[in-house]
């Protein structure tokens, strides 16, 4: 997957709510790299996660997803 990250992410379960996030801030070099998201819907939600996890397939999708409600 390409550095910088793209801008867009869906979250496959929600966190604190909210499920479409977006890269604010971004850093690092190699294994440290680290992305910074926000809730699209309350700026107030910043979560920080690490590059590679924020690239696992079972837990993020690139862009924006709709996501079937359990």
């Amino acid at each position: 997957m390409r550095w910088p990250p793209n801008k867009a992410w869906t979250s496959n379960e929600a966190i604190e709510g909210f499920r479409h996030f977006e890269v604010i801030e971004y850093g690092g070099k190699g294994e440290e790299r680290w992305v910074m998201l926000t809730a699209i819907r309350n700026n107030n939600i910043k979560i920080k996660l690490s590059w590679t996890e924020l690239k696992t397939y079972a837990k993020w999708t690139m862009g924006w997803v709709q996501l079937n409600e359990e």
